[in-house]
């Protein structure tokens, strides 16, 4: 587990308000826009404990859960959701699943990824026509969100820029908006959900 940047914080991951606010406002805004039926499949790219997926457990017909740490992989699977459940443990920077989904979701994940045009160019392969992708992240910071930067390439993303690179990808419909801020002792985070189209 020494490789598992997660293993510490797994266990109590869930019980911290403000990531199950987070993910609740994430779901919430991305219900607004989308329409889901009980026949989709989606994936949570970065999926966790899977806080944001089992928002919308009820709505789908499968999700495929795509996280690297074992043990945020592990809670996930303790939980019994009502839908199908696929738990991928891989790195899609370097193992492109062979998957065509309706809808990709990702909560403070892509910030983690160094090359984030890569990124979006892997998750336009991995969704059907005129399937949709929501991400919620980071805005610019200054580096203070974290109290460790292992495994963060990026403080945040400039909201032009971001729109920019899904763009480059191939995606459209790209709309940027404010959807939660994030309240730390030292300082106040705020948090944008990008949505767009394939």
């Amino acid at each position: 587990m020494k490789n598992d940047k997660f293993f510490k914080k797994a266990g109590s991951y869930d019980k911290l308000d403000r990531r199950v606010l987070l993910a609740r406002a994430a779901a919430s805004k991305i219900k607004e826009q989308i329409t889901l039926n009980k026949d989709m499949h989606l994936i949570d790219f970065g999926s966790g404990t899977g806080l944001l997926l089992e928002q919308f457990a009820n709505d789908v017909k499968k999700i495929t859960a795509i996280d690297i740490s074992p043990s945020m992989n592990a809670v996930l699977k303790s939980k019994n959701l009502p839908c199908e459940l696929n738990i991928l443990e891989i790195d899609i920077t370097k193992t492109k699943p062979e998957i065509k989904a309706d809808g990709i979701i990702s909560s403070m994940t892509t910030h983690h990824i160094k090359d984030i045009q890569k990124l979006f160019k892997t998750f336009y392969k991995m969704l059907k026509p005129n399937g949709f992708l929501a991400i919620a992240d980071l805005d610019k910071e200054d580096g203070s969100f974290h109290e460790s930067d292992t495994g963060v390439e990026h403080f945040g993303f400039e909201r032009e820029k971001f729109v920019k690179l899904a763009q480059n990808a191939g995606f459209k419909n790209c709309k940027i908006q404010d959807l939660y801020t994030i309240k730390k002792p030292y300082g106040k985070y705020d948090v944008f959900l990008l949505s767009a189209v394939r």
